[in-house]
C-alpha cells in the first residue's frame, strides 16, 4: 500500500488557490515546496514498497543489497570503493553491506592481483540466482512507486531525477 500526502490549499480572497511552488513574499516556505522533504518522503515510500514486495516474494534482500548485487553483476571484480561510488553509498557503510552479503553467501571478496590491499567483488552462484529471482520483482514494483503518475509523467520524473543527480 502506498501512502500519499495531499495538501489542503487555503483559498485566497479571490477564490483561487495559490500556485504550488509560489508563495507570497514574507511567508515561510511550506514543507511540500521543499525538494528535500519530498525526496525523503518518496524514499520512504519507495523503501516500503520494495520491502513489502520482496518479502511477499520470499526474498531476503534490501534495496541497497539489490543495488550492490546488480552493480557487481554488471561490473564483476569491482572494488568496494568503486561499488560505493556506483550505487551512491558512503564508503564507510558499504563495508557492512558487503559483510552481510558475504555472510549470506551471495558475494565473494578476492584479493586484487594488482593491489594486494584491495578486494575485488564477485557474485557467487547463489548471488547470481538471488539477483535473477529478484530482478522481475524489482522491475514490477517500479510502477507501484510512482503509481499516481501517468506513464508519460513517470518518464519525465525519471529524466528529471537523473538530471538532478547529475546523471542525465
Amino acid at each position: 500500500m502506498i501512502c500519499m500526502h495531499t495538501k489542503n490549499v487555503k483559498r485566497e480572497a479571490g477564490g483561487a488557490a495559490p500556485a504550488r511552488g509560489r508563495r507570497r513574499a514574507g511567508t515561510p516556505m511550506d514543507r511540500l515546496e521543499m525538494a528535500g522533504h519530498l525526496i525523503r518522503r518518496l524514499h520512504q515510500q519507495s523503501t516500503q514498497v520494495f520491502q513489502a514486495r520482496t518479502q511477499a516474494a520470499g526474498l531476503d534482500l534490501t534495496s541497497v543489497q539489490f543495488a550492490a548485487l546488480d552493480a557487481i553483476a554488471r561490473q564483476p571484480g569491482i572494488d568496494q570503493a568503486g561499488l560505493a561510488t556506483t550505487i551512491g553509498f558512503d564508503r564507510a557503510t558499504i563495508g557492512g553491506v558487503i559483510d552481510r552479503l558475504e555472510q549470506k553467501g551471495l558475494v565473494q571478496r578476492l584479493v586484487s592481483e594488482e593491489d594486494r590491499r584491495a578486494r575485488r567483488l564477485h557474485l557467487t552462484t547463489e548471488g547470481e540466482r538471488l539477483l535473477a529471482a529478484s530482478r522481475p520483482v524489482v522491475e514490477a514494483l517500479q510502477a507501484d512507486i510512482l503509481a499516481p503518475l501517468a506513464p508519460a509523467e513517470r518518464t519525465v520524473f525519471l529524466a528529471l531525477a537523473q538530471k538532478a543527480l547529475g546523471l542525465g
